[in-house]
């Protein structure tokens, strides 16, 4: 089997899952031989963990990291070289890259080393990014002659502002992980011993204390509020509180803070309905 065909096969170990007692769960893209190169095999592998991960209600918070000291820098080059210059290579059929903002838990990276390309577009796709100083952050996309890819056009001026991401998204320059949370591409910027630990610590201390169904809801939330109006916004934060106060976790969370004891919330149902992305369907 050629290296282009393994790409497009998706062996278990191209992303490692690991379900925590925690509540968390950990996908690991694991391919060091190649620095976490992105592959279609990986891809399917890894929208898959990420509906399997959605579907189980022991699971409440989802962390994304890269093996070997590197998240991802972009995808193989194999495959970009079959695609830039044969002219009867078809891509497969692929799921949406944004798939990760559709899930229901809440999504962090946490990224080390190169994070290009295909690599920066999953890390925005989280919901909140966790790096290092020295890893590096960069789109990619106009110094391969590529537009702006999966709605990152869109997404970064909602991160960092419009004059940022002009920056970030013309020059394709490569920001270290300092700068990255300087701008507010990443929430934290810790010592490499620290990031994986950092992340999983927010994210046992979300899964611990914060009631799956809320979580979703307000993930939900931010989602269509960037494109509603204040008006909008308001009136069906309204209409969710009215559904939450009438939910047993409400009571739980109340008597769990008078009894100051951890809260015992009930987990996401498998079949809770994905985020809504902002716009879909206008």
């Amino acid at each position: 089997m050629s290296t282009l065909d393994q790409l497009t096969v998706a062996p278990e170990d191209t992303v490692l899952y690991d379900v925590r007692a925690d509540g968390v769960a950990v996908l690991t893209l694991n391919r060091p031989g190649r620095r976490n190169a992105w592959g279609y095999d990986m891809e399917t592998r890894y929208f898959a963990l990420l509906d399997e991960a959605a579907a189980d209600p022991a699971v409440r918070v989802i962390v994304v990291t890269g093996a070997g000291g590197t998240f991802c820098p972009g995808m193989d080059m194999d495959i970009l070289r079959r695609a830039s210059t044969d002219p009867t290579y078809q891509r497969p059929a692929r799921r949406p890259q944004t798939h990760a903002r559709t899930v229901p838990k809440p999504v962090a990276a946490a990224v080390d080393g190169a994070c290009a390309g295909i690599g920066f577009v999953q890390a925005l796709m989280a919901d909140l990014r966790f790096t290092t100083a020295r890893a590096k952050w960069t789109p990619s996309f106009t110094r391969l002659a590529l537009t702006s890819e999966d709605a990152v056009s869109w997404l970064l001026p909602r991160l960092v502002g419009a004059g940022h991401a002009a920056d970030l998204l013309l020059s394709c320059r490569v920001v270290r992980g300092d700068e990255a949370a300087r701008l507010g591409l990443a929430n934290r910027c810790v010592e490499p011993d620290d990031l994986l630990p950092a992340a999983l610590a927010w994210a046992a201390d979300v899964a611990r204390g914060c009631a799956p169904w809320a979580l979703a809801q307000v993930k939900n939330q931010l989602s269509l509020d960037m494109t509603s109006t204040l008006e909008e916004s308001r009136l069906r934060s309204n209409e969710l509180l009215t559904v939450a106060r009438e939910r047993p976790d409400y009571a739980e969370g109340v008597a769990s803070f008078r009894e100051r004891r951890a809260p015992r919330f009930e987990g996401l149902p498998v079949d809770h309905p994905p985020v809504e992305l902002a716009g879909r369907g206008r």
